[in-house]
């Protein structure tokens, strides 16, 4: 029973640190939206190259979890 109740926990808690890299996934997205949209407002090219970094890393970020995610669920099959 205890056992059970220590992957529970463990369970929950990567789920909660996915959870937690996606959202700075979103949160990083959105500044790079934002930072690329004010670099193409203000004619600024540097600007607007470090928003679509920045959108290329929440991406990254995104795929690491998906990657992360894929190789549990085959480790829970095993």
């Amino acid at each position: 029973m205890k056992e059970r109740q220590i992957f529970s926990i463990s369970t929950e808690k990567e789920f909660n640190m996915s959870l937690e890299k996606r959202v700075e996934a979103i949160a990083k997205n959105l500044e790079g939206k934002v930072q690329e949209t004010v670099g193409e407002l203000t004619g600024n090219e540097n600007q607007k190259r470090e928003g679509q970094m920045k959108q290329v890393q929440a991406s990254a970020m995104n795929v690491r979890e998906d990657l992360k995610d894929k190789a549990k669920k085959i480790i829970d099959k095993a």
